[in-house]
Protein backbone atom coordinates (compact mmCIF):
# COMPACT_ATOMS: atom_id res chain seq x y z
CA UNK A 1 0.00 0.00 0.00
CA UNK A 2 1.29 3.23 -1.36
CA UNK A 3 2.45 5.19 2.18
CA UNK A 4 0.33 8.06 0.87
CA UNK A 5 -2.92 5.73 1.19
CA UNK A 6 -3.99 4.53 4.76
CA UNK A 7 -6.36 1.19 5.08
CA UNK A 8 -9.89 1.74 5.73
CA UNK A 9 -11.53 -0.03 8.47
CA UNK A 10 -14.98 -1.70 7.04
CA UNK A 11 -16.86 1.04 8.51
CA UNK A 12 -14.46 4.02 7.22
CA UNK A 13 -15.12 2.29 3.87
CA UNK A 14 -18.56 2.18 3.96
CA UNK A 15 -18.68 6.22 4.91
CA UNK A 16 -15.88 6.04 1.57
CA UNK A 17 -18.58 4.82 -0.52
CA UNK A 18 -20.70 6.76 -0.01
CA UNK A 19 -19.10 10.29 -0.48
CA UNK A 20 -18.00 8.35 -3.82
CA UNK A 21 -21.19 7.72 -5.14
CA UNK A 22 -22.35 11.26 -4.08
CA UNK A 23 -22.07 13.94 -6.96
CA UNK A 24 -21.43 16.64 -4.26
CA UNK A 25 -20.32 17.46 -1.00
CA UNK A 26 -22.78 15.89 1.88
CA UNK A 27 -23.89 17.15 5.21
CA UNK A 28 -23.27 14.62 8.13
CA UNK A 29 -27.09 13.94 8.04
CA UNK A 30 -27.23 12.51 4.93
CA UNK A 31 -24.26 9.88 5.70
CA UNK A 32 -26.06 8.86 8.55
CA UNK A 33 -29.04 8.59 6.91
CA UNK A 34 -27.51 6.50 3.85
CA UNK A 35 -25.95 4.36 6.48
CA UNK A 36 -28.64 3.27 8.67
CA UNK A 37 -29.38 0.06 6.78
CA UNK A 38 -25.81 -0.96 7.46
CA UNK A 39 -24.95 0.99 10.73
CA UNK A 40 -27.16 1.74 14.00
CA UNK A 41 -24.93 4.86 14.84
CA UNK A 42 -25.56 8.09 16.63
CA UNK A 43 -24.32 11.27 14.97
CA UNK A 44 -21.43 11.51 17.39
CA UNK A 45 -20.09 8.20 16.56
CA UNK A 46 -20.33 9.28 12.82
CA UNK A 47 -18.98 12.64 13.50
CA UNK A 48 -15.94 10.62 15.20
CA UNK A 49 -15.39 8.41 12.30
CA UNK A 50 -15.54 11.43 9.97
CA UNK A 51 -12.17 13.19 12.47
CA UNK A 52 -10.67 10.16 11.90
CA UNK A 53 -11.22 10.13 8.15
CA UNK A 54 -9.95 13.55 8.19
CA UNK A 55 -6.96 12.94 9.51
CA UNK A 56 -6.40 10.40 7.69
CA UNK A 57 -6.41 12.99 4.39
CA UNK A 58 -9.47 10.79 3.08
CA UNK A 59 -12.00 13.43 4.19
CA UNK A 60 -12.45 17.44 3.40
CA UNK A 61 -15.12 19.07 5.65
CA UNK A 62 -16.03 22.70 4.64
CA UNK A 63 -17.11 24.40 7.62
CA UNK A 64 -17.80 27.55 5.31
CA UNK A 65 -21.32 26.92 5.40
CA UNK A 66 -24.02 26.90 8.25
CA UNK A 67 -24.14 23.54 7.63
CA UNK A 68 -20.49 21.23 7.55
CA UNK A 69 -19.93 19.47 4.25
CA UNK A 70 -17.86 16.60 3.47
CA UNK A 71 -16.40 15.67 0.48
CA UNK A 72 -13.69 12.56 -0.85
CA UNK A 73 -10.02 13.97 -1.02
CA UNK A 74 -9.06 10.45 -2.88
CA UNK A 75 -10.73 8.93 -5.28
CA UNK A 76 -12.28 6.02 -5.66
CA UNK A 77 -10.64 4.23 -8.12
CA UNK A 78 -7.19 5.68 -6.70
CA UNK A 79 -7.64 3.54 -3.24
CA UNK A 80 -8.91 0.59 -5.19
CA UNK A 81 -5.88 0.35 -6.97
CA UNK A 82 -4.16 0.60 -3.92
CA UNK A 83 -6.21 -1.41 -2.28
CA UNK A 84 -5.84 -4.45 -5.13
CA UNK A 85 -2.02 -4.64 -5.21
CA UNK A 86 -1.87 -4.78 -1.47
CA UNK A 87 -4.40 -7.74 -1.57
CA UNK A 88 -2.18 -9.65 -4.61
CA UNK A 89 0.46 -8.48 -2.92
CA UNK A 90 0.09 -10.17 0.69
CA UNK A 91 -1.95 -13.15 -0.05
CA UNK A 92 -0.97 -14.31 -3.61
CA UNK A 93 3.19 -13.26 -3.86
CA UNK A 94 1.40 -11.02 -6.68
CA UNK A 95 0.06 -14.03 -8.56
CA UNK A 96 -2.92 -13.93 -10.53
CA UNK A 97 -3.02 -16.96 -12.08
CA UNK A 98 -2.70 -18.22 -8.33
CA UNK A 99 -5.85 -15.61 -7.28
CA UNK A 100 -7.79 -16.87 -9.95
CA UNK A 101 -7.07 -20.94 -9.14
CA UNK A 102 -8.17 -20.01 -5.71
CA UNK A 103 -11.56 -18.75 -6.65
CA UNK A 104 -12.17 -21.46 -9.27
CA UNK A 105 -11.03 -24.39 -6.88
CA UNK A 106 -13.31 -22.83 -4.18
CA UNK A 107 -16.57 -22.48 -6.98
CA UNK A 108 -16.28 -19.05 -6.24
CA UNK A 109 -16.17 -18.55 -9.84
CA UNK A 110 -17.16 -21.40 -12.66
CA UNK A 111 -16.12 -21.99 -16.12
CA UNK A 112 -18.10 -19.29 -17.53
CA UNK A 113 -16.43 -16.42 -15.61
CA UNK A 114 -13.17 -17.88 -16.74
CA UNK A 115 -14.11 -17.84 -20.40
CA UNK A 116 -15.79 -14.15 -19.59
CA UNK A 117 -12.41 -12.89 -18.21
CA UNK A 118 -10.44 -14.80 -21.43
CA UNK A 119 -13.08 -12.64 -23.79
CA UNK A 120 -11.75 -9.61 -21.62
CA UNK A 121 -8.37 -10.16 -21.12
CA UNK A 122 -8.27 -11.00 -25.68
CA UNK A 123 -10.18 -7.73 -26.10
CA UNK A 124 -7.71 -5.95 -23.90
CA UNK A 125 -4.62 -7.29 -25.72
CA UNK A 126 -6.17 -6.16 -28.95
CA UNK A 127 -6.34 -2.67 -27.67
CA UNK A 128 -3.08 -2.59 -26.65
CA UNK A 129 -1.82 -3.38 -30.14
Amino acid sequence: MDAKIKRLGDAELEIMLILWHSKESVTSSYILEQLKEKRKWSLSTLMTSLARLAEKGFVHCDRTTRTNLYSALIKENEYKIQESKSFLEKLYGNSLKSLVTSLYDDQVINHADLQELKTYLNELDKEKR
